[in-house]
């Protein structure tokens, strides 16, 4: 008995939700629901861009891996979440805690760099038409791919250990429905203002170096169109562009909101909220927006549909 309260005294308890007790039920019918299309339209993607052999460029390459590291992303966060919707205690053991805050990392910050190498597939594809396979070869593809996920894996490495390493405090309550980081911090004992700008600074870097490879990107983009002298020639180009811009948008607005601030202007109510958009919406938007808003795509589902 002894040794299971000081197992139970190490576990991290949930919060999020708790205020909509009345409405769990709902919530769990809902994020199932979103949770199940999510994985449905990533694996489709997925099947989609292997099988048809027309989508075997590097932009559909790109495409595949994001919806992989969505797919591991929702993996990460959504399943627990569900099962704490219906459960009366709604834990979580220090080494698990530590293992979801580490893969989060690791797939959010590289999602990031990956988006960024999106950028760069688009800025290449519209100025340099020509070159574009000669510049962006497979093997390019896949370092760029292995770059993202390397600063994933180096973000993760770091903020990981750094936030664990502290005391905690006996009750460790979560104001969240995972372990991300402003909700651990927040029932540490102490947390230097070293550790906080190490972090601070980490999330920072993480966001702002892809954003500002993305804007560079861009900026060459907007340059080239305007130089395409037909109307119907710069919005051929620019639409190839506004699903990526799409996704950017959504991805840079729920993550500077939550990680380019302080934490202690930290808000549980407001950041759970966001946490939702973000871990549930997001990774059912990009394929949504993949899919509705490309053409090739459409055309693969089709002809896939007909077989």
């Amino acid at each position: 008995m002894e040794n299971n309260n000081q197992t139970l005294a190490t576990d991290f308890i949930f919060l999020g939700f708790s205020s909509l007790a009345e409405l769990q039920k709902l919530l769990l019918v809902v994020f199932l629901l979103l949770y199940l299309v999510t994985l449905s339209m990533n694996t489709t993607i997925m099947i989609i861009i292997w099988a048809d052999r027309s989508l075997h460029t590097p932009m559909y390459f790109f495409l595949c891996v994001l919806s992989f590291s969505e797919t591991c992303y929702t993996f990460v966060i959504v399943p627990k979440m569900l099962v704490d919707l219906i459960a009366e205690r709604k834990t979580i053991s220090f080494l698990g805690c530590a293992v979801q805050m580490y893969f989060f990392l690791f797939l959010g910050c590289s999602h990031s760099f990956l988006l960024a190498a999106m950028g760069y597939d688009r800025c290449v594809a519209i100025c340099h038409p020509l070159h574009y396979n000669r510049i962006l070869n497979w093997r390019v593809c896949a370092q760029l791919v292995v770059a993202s996920a390397l600063s994933g894996f180096l973000v993760a490495q770091v903020v990981t250990p750094l936030i664990f390493c502290l005391p905690f405090q006996t009750s460790r309550k979560l104001n969240h429905f995972f372990c991300d980081i402003s909700p651990v911090l927040q029932v540490a004992f102490t947390h230097t203002n070293l550790s906080e700008a190490i972090i601070f600074t980490l999330g920072i870097s993480v966001l702002t170096i892809p954003l500002m490879l993305i804007l560079i990107s861009y900026l060459f983009v907007v340059l080239a169109i305007l130089q395409i002298p037909s109307a119907a020639g710069r919005h051929k180009a620019f639409s190839t562009c506004s699903t990526h811009l799409i996704v950017v948008i959504v991805h840079y607005s729920c993550a500077s909101f939550i990680y380019l601030r302080p934490d202690s202007s930290y808000s549980s109510d407001q950041d759970a909220l966001i946490s939702v958009t973000y871990t549930i919406l997001t990774p059912l938007l990009n394929p949504m927006i993949y899919s509705l808003r490309n053409k090739d795509v459409k055309m693969a589902l089709q002809k896939a549909i007909r077989k």
